[in-house]
């Protein structure tokens, strides 16, 4: 596949799926529903072609339904599953009536009520199906948990593992070099991606220009390559930050100079080959 691909965006139905995050007042513009048809104009928007969904909730149920979206809108879905459980009979559960295929697996490890929810023994044996099944581990991690997803991604080189958002780097004008050496050290397991994603969501819209989000991206490039980074719109949370296409095109400038063939690679290419998509 190399059409455009956005490797990180979310639906949700809240009737069904609550999202007790969203903040209706700071929030405002990401607090009602977002579905497959909402996902469709925001690609036609960006020049993309399909997406990545990314669960929101620690939830199966939510994972059985937006498998169950049939828009050629949806790539792929990146699922929850409890990893502590029986992972196989959980993935047959969302694939029994799925119209998108299961591309990876995600947990929200940023606000588990465990701080060391990575290094938990009872865990590993899912991991282990989760490589037996080809599929990715989407990695949502603050700064300070970076080692941990390092030792995480060390112990399983079998396993590949995408981290979201560049592993939540400092805003701009804050000091960003112990998120870059965590950084770097994760980028050396040869095993693990990154999406170059989230990283407007928390600005608020106007406030920022792309050369505000210079510093970031350049150590992603230096870290992991045009070859291992994959744009992601973190959409509709980039609403909150002036929306999905002024991030893009931020991101377009700042990587003006990749080759025409990495530049392809990052907004889509990458994506495509991580979580399989065909």
């Amino acid at each position: 596949m190399s059409e455009g691909i956005d490797a990180h965006v979310h639906l949700w139905n809240r009737a069904v799926d609550p999202q007790d995050w969203i903040d209706p007042e700071t929030m405002a513009p990401i607090a009602r529903d977002f579905g497959a048809p909402d996902l469709s104009g925001m690609l036609d928007s960006t020049g993309l072609d399909g997406a990545v969904v990314v669960q929101s909730s620690n939830s199966l149920d939510e994972s059985i339904r937006l498998a169950g979206l049939d828009s050629p809108a949806v790539a792929g879905l990146v699922a929850w599953v409890d990893l502590a459980a029986e992972v196989g009979p959980q993935l047959d559960r969302i694939r029994e009536n799925a119209a998108v295929p299961v591309v990876g697996v995600r947990h929200l490890v940023h606000i588990d009520p465990d701080p060391e929810w990575m290094t938990r023994e009872e865990i590993a044996a899912g991991f282990t199906v989760l490589e037996q099944e080809g599929l990715c581990f989407d990695l949502v991690v603050r700064e300070w948990q970076l080692p941990q997803a390092t030792r995480l991604a060390a112990r399983h080189g079998g396993l590949r593992f995408v981290l979201d958002h560049l592993g939540g780097p400092p805003e701009p004008g804050q000091d960003r070099s112990t998120w870059a050496s965590r950084l770097r050290e994760l980028a050396r397991q040869p095993n693990v991606v990154a999406k170059v994603s989230g990283l407007t969501s928390g600005l608020a819209p106007g406030s920022w220009r792309a050369n505000d989000l210079a510093a970031p991206v350049t150590i992603a490039l230096e870290s992991f390559g045009p070859e291992r980074l994959l744009y992601g719109s973190d959409w509709p949370l980039a609403e909150l930050g002036g929306g999905a296409g002024s991030w893009k095109s931020a991101l377009e400038t700042l990587l003006e100079g990749l080759s025409p063939s990495e530049r392809a690679r990052v907004f889509g290419g990458n994506a495509a080959d991580v979580y399989s998509l065909s």
